[in-house]
């Protein structure tokens, strides 16, 4: 899957002013209200509620939240990079700085573990990571995201 494909260029918050992981979850929820047509308190719900099941911190300051819901269109994404790290309950107890929501509908399993199979594969890689963390602008950090990431290993 491309990340491209679910990844719209206004979905990216270059510099999240948040000190929370309920700030951010908000915040993703409220940047995804529109191009979803599902209120923002339900999304921020149905994100909630996944992170009670255990916390979506994958540790190295990344985390991507995730929630399913009825009555949407094929799965969505929207990326954070945060103005300072958060404690969001990672596995490894280290704050996030980077932050990628993925909504689903409710019936796309396969379509929906392939995004998230993406974007570990997107986080494992460490230059990509470094890159993301060194840069404010949107643009390049939504180019840094969509890029194939072997074009991005052989830079």
């Amino acid at each position: 899957m491309e990340l491209a494909n679910i990844l719209a260029k206004g979905s990216i918050i270059a510099c999240a002013k948040v000190s929370s992981k309920r700030q951010l979850l908000q915040k993703l929820a409220q940047h995804i209200e529109q191009d979803i047509g599902v209120p923002s308190q339900l999304i921020f719900n149905s994100l909630m509620a996944r992170e009670q099941l255990g916390s979506t911190g994958l540790g190295n300051g990344i985390a991507i939240p995730h929630a399913k819901l009825e009555n949407i269109t094929g799965v969505r994404a929207v990326f954070a990079r945060t103005e300072q790290p958060i404690d969001f309950d990672a596995v490894d107890d280290m704050p996030v700085d980077l932050a990628i929501m993925l909504i689903a509908p409710t019936g796309a399993g396969a379509d929906h573990l392939k995004a998230l199979a993406t974007l570990a594969r997107l986080f494992r890689t460490d230059n990509i990571v470094t890159s993301l963390r060194e840069t404010r602008d949107t643009e390049k950090l939504y180019n840094i995201l969509t890029s194939p990431i072997k074009s991005i290993n052989a830079a």
